[in-house]
């Protein structure tokens, strides 16, 4: 059976795992002392734009500055039209100009956060674009007759004129109310966002993407998983109000854990995650997986090692290889 489980004893840190069995297929951890800010919305300030770049620099209320790509800069948001082709950055934004801008990628490293100000509100079910009329569709991972049915409901939506919707792969097997209530529910989001953003002058945080808790059973949660098992009753709190909230069919799955022994010791899978977290990963047939980040990519290099499967050096390389691809597969999950 596939668990969802909720670890949260220690207040440094809470950490969410998807388990098959005892296995451990995706993980995610928030910690205290870590603010991530990826998908929050700023009201964002221009503070310097340079040609060079095609980017500007926007001032979003943190001590360092976002970049703001030209090719990320809605058209409602030029001050004046293009004349005569492609419009350049100088002249169609200016230093000062205020604009809503959402945390694309954090900040790494000593290089601000990567921002954009075509924004994404994610629901249960959808994605909606609010000003991107041309970004909708159906998620990549949604194939064959899903993708068909998903698409005809979607023709069916009431989506305002300029803005579009993506269907995420929870949206699988719902019907036209069920979709229809999502998309309401991020018309209204968006609106607040929008009447939020004139309160004030100057930068500020106007939306911030919810905690982990609503995050990972919002991203995670599908019909195959069992159960929820959260260790902590605040925690099994949260996950209630928002089960009741978009899921009130499931909610009898999440489940206070209350045994003596630790919720991911139970699973086994305290180890995985500590392979998780290696440069080196054993592989079952004796050689090993080395992972290297580094700012621009992160590298794998595949070691045969003492690898004793397969008869000659071919079928080792091969079996070698084919055991790194899955391991690799899960591993990048890991990469943030």
């Amino acid at each position: 059976m596939k668990r969802m489980l909720f670890n949260a004893t220690q207040s440094e840190e809470l950490r969410v795992a998807i388990v098959d069995g005892q296995k451990l297929i995706d993980l995610d951890i928030e910690s205290a002392g870590k603010e991530q800010r990826k998908s929050n919305i700023y009201k964002g300030v221009i503070t310097r734009i340079e040609p060079s770049l095609e980017a500007a620099f926007v001032n979003y209320g943190t001590d360092r500055h976002g970049f703001l790509p030209f090719k990320e800069v809605a058209r409602s948001y030029f001050l004046n039209d293009a004349e005569g082709g492609r419009a350049r950055i100088q002249d169609v934004l200016k230093e000062g100009q205020e604009l809503i801008v959402q945390v694309d990628k954090d900040e790494r490293g000593n290089k601000g956060a990567a921002l954009t100000t075509f924004i994404s509100l994610a629901g249960r079910y959808l994605v909606l674009m609010p000003n991107n009329p041309r970004g909708g569709g159906v998620s990549r991972r949604i194939e064959g007759e899903d993708r068909n049915e998903l698409r005809d409901i979607m023709a069916q939506l009431e989506v305002p004129n300029g803005m579009s919707i993506i269907a995420r792969t929870a949206g699988i097997g719902r019907n036209l109310e069920e979709l229809q209530w999502d998309l309401n529910y991020l018309l209204q989001l968006w609106t607040a966002v929008e009447s939020a953003s004139t309160i004030q002058n100057g930068p500020f945080l106007i939306y911030q993407e919810g905690s982990l808790v609503i995050r990972a059973i919002r991203d995670y949660f599908q019909p195959d998983i069992g159960e929820i098992l959260i260790d902590t009753p605040d925690i099994h709190e949260q996950a209630i109000q928002f089960m009741n909230h978009v899921m009130p069919g499931h909610v009898a799955r999440v489940k206070l854990y209350q045994d003596e022994t630790p919720l991911f010791s139970r699973f086994q899978i305290e180890h995985q995650i500590e392979t998780a977290f290696s440069r080196e990963v054993r592989l079952p047939s004796g050689g090993a997986i080395v992972i290297d980040h580094t700012e621009a990519l992160v590298s794998v290099d595949v070691n045969s090692g003492r690898s004793t499967k397969g008869s000659d050096i071919e079928h080792t390389a091969f079996n070698t290889n084919l055991e790194a691809a899955e391991e690799v597969a899960r591993q990048l999950l890991y990469v943030t």
